[in-house]
């Protein structure tokens, strides 16, 4: 891996607990300039990573071309220009959890896209442009641009079509934006979790809100994602990688 020699600008887009703040601790203590932008840039764990770790906070609607764009533009006013984008959206509305094909409502299903497949095309869209203005690297790299995706992105599961259909649609993406923006120096990498993501509670635990509490490392540990997700933006642009499945050792596959 090489060590960056300008100070990086890491941009997190989508604002919660496990992930997203999992890599914003990191990157800040790797000494990035972080900023993570999510709908409610107000939750508790926002205001606690710019209290403890002066991560800058923005409200953005990633679904949005307008928020997405503002956003970058206000990033690069504030911080620099991004050379590193983490898109790290669900985008699954609560209606869509569950539902069978014959089950589950068009609005939901689209919905759904939008969030997750959508808002990656914007970020990504707005991500290449800006990165491709940087200046290269030691490594020769002008930026990386990191997807979370599911393991619905590898194989879609019963009642959960519209999800699969989103995680395959920012595959495709990814992929896409890898062969046209590696050979110009960024970095684009697709990370599907194929696992439960189980975060640190106010206990001391780790816990998933719908699978419950982690027993002997059953669920992903998101600090662990997010150290996979700096190697990723570190490695030596010979072997870039495009696609990494995490999953825990026990996991069913």
């Amino acid at each position: 891996m090489t060590q960056p020699d300008i100070q990086d600008v890491a941009l997190i887009v989508g604002g919660g607990p496990g992930i997203s703040a999992s890599c914003a601790r990191l990157f800040a203590n790797n000494g990035m300039r972080v900023a993570v932008a999510a709908r409610t840039p107000d939750k508790p764990v926002l205001q606690a990573l710019e209290e403890k770790h002066g991560v800058r906070r923005y409200a953005c609607d990633a679904a949005d071309p307008a928020s997405v764009a503002q956003l970058f533009q206000s990033v690069g006013r504030d911080l620099g220009a991004p050379t590193l984008v983490v898109h790290n959206i669900d985008g699954r509305v609560p209606g869509i959890f569950r539902k069978g094909i014959t089950e589950a409502q068009p609005e939901d299903a689209f919905a759904t896209l939008r969030n997750a497949a959508f808002s990656a095309f914007l970020v990504g869209q707005q991500a290449a442009l800006a990165m491709r203005e940087n200046r290269p690297n030691a490594n020769g790299a002008r930026g990386t641009i990191i997807f979370t995706n599911a393991s619905a992105a590898l194989k879609g599961f019963p009642a959960s079509g519209a999800f699969a259909m989103a995680c395959h649609a920012k595959s495709g993406l990814a992929q896409s934006m890898a062969r046209e923006l590696m050979p110009q120096g960024i970095h684009v990498a697709n990370v599907p979790i194929d696992a439960a993501i189980g975060w640190t509670q106010q206990d001391g635990s780790r816990a998933h809100r719908r699978a419950g509490t982690t027993v002997d490392d059953n669920m992903a540990d998101p600090a662990h994602i997010a150290e996979t997700y700096l190697q990723l933006h570190r490695q030596h642009r010979s072997t870039w990688a495009f696609e990494i499945v995490l999953r825990p050792w026990l996991e069913k596959w």
